[in-house]
């Protein structure tokens, strides 16, 4: 680089830092400014092709990780807005995405595990607040919905009340507080026949079994739309009830756990003498799917595009990623993608092809 244009940048980057040092107040103001203007009131999803999308507001699991929520999935069908599992800070990132907590319809829970409803209370209030809502949020789900619900319910009754009296009755209206519950019915254990939960304005929604023993019952979503499908998993073994429920989906959202990584973790945790968090390490594997089988399964059920999801052990390095995926790229033919928060997967209606796009969480 030539001699005067390193001074030139150095230069800059000086009266940069000594603008900063001399006025910090005022820069700061606007930087806030700017940044307050970059997402406070802003609908992401108007940027959107007419067509059935799926936003990661949390592609985590239940171990801690500063990089991913817990498990979260925005449905977005036309200018329908819905939410599958309602995991810790899914919906903060869905404001940190720009996506109107307001706008959310319905929330579907896949199962009752702790990780896929710990979120449920802020994605109710922030629903109810943000869309000054008179009535509760539906929240469908397999049986046992009902008593999640109603304990979320009761644990935010206090809170609910206080905001009602602090913003007034038309921002925070008393009947529109928490969720209603809407459980299910499914067929006898092992049977993968699809239950129609949810249709409208051309959407259909069907839940069907899946294979998380001892939870039971446990369930897949799949989504269509316009002649475009995205099927979710949920927490599962390999099983063919979702290949059955996936067949022809243009993309499959599957939990990943690599057995080899959560391996090295139990190990160490008997090393330093944790045998009992050792003993769910050596658990987990038996009731989720790595990715090499469910590349598999997507191969096997013709699915087109393949994102990981609920992301077991935690990747803080993308340099981590081959590790995790192991042999899954050699076992399906479509396109893989290790999910991350903020990721957004577009399926344009009338179309065969998938877009993909990010809106950062951070």
């Amino acid at each position: 680089m030539h001699a005067a244009v390193k001074w030139g940048l150095g230069g800059a980057v000086l009266a940069g830092v000594l603008a900063l040092a001399a006025f910090p107040a005022p820069i700061g103001l606007a930087m806030a400014r700017l940044a307050i203007d970059a997402r406070a009131g802003v609908d992401a999803t108007q940027e959107l092709p007419e067509g059935l999308h799926v936003a990661l507001c949390g592609s985590g699991s239940p171990l801690p990780n500063p990089t991913r929520a817990g498990p979260c999935s925005v449905v977005i069908a036309g200018k329908h807005v819905f939410v599958v599992d309602a995991g810790e800070g899914g919906a903060r990132n869905m404001t940190l995405m720009r996506i109107p907590n307001g706008h959310v319809e319905a929330v579907f829970l896949t199962h009752l595990h702790s990780d896929h409803i710990d979120g449920l209370g802020p994605m109710m209030l922030l629903r109810w607040t943000g869309a000054n809502a008179t009535v509760p949020l539906p929240i469908y789900g397999p049986a046992g919905t009902e008593r999640v619900v109603a304990g979320v319910n009761e644990a935010y009754a206090i809170d609910g009340g206080y905001r009602t009296a602090h913003h007034g009755p038309a921002i925070a209206p008393p009947s529109g507080r928490g969720g209603t519950a809407y459980p299910f019915a499914l067929p006898p254990k092992g049977d993968g026949t699809p239950v129609t939960v949810f249709q409208r304005d051309g959407l259909t929604v069907t839940a069907f079994r899946v294979d998380h023993g001892p939870v039971d019952p446990a369930v897949g979503y799949r989504f269509d739309y316009k002649g475009r499908s995205i099927v979710f998993s949920g927490d599962t073994a390999p099983t063919p009830l979702l290949v059955r429920n996936a067949r022809g989906a243009d993309l499959l959202v599957h939990e990943g756990l690599q057995p080899r990584l959560v391996g090295l973790m139990e190990q160490t945790l008997r090393k330093r003498g944790q045998p009992g968090l050792a003993k769910i390490m050596s658990d987990i594997p038996g009731y989720h799917t790595s990715p090499d089988a469910a590349a598999a399964e997507a191969q096997q059920a013709g699915v087109k595009n393949l994102v990981f999801s609920h992301n077991v052990p935690q990747l803080p390095s993308r340099a981590m990623y081959p590790a995790y995926l192991g042999n899954a790229r050699q076992k399906f033919d479509g396109t893989i993608t290790v999910g991350e928060d903020g990721m957004v997967f577009s399926l344009p209606a009338g179309g065969k092809g998938m877009e993909l796009r990010t809106w950062p969480v951070r």
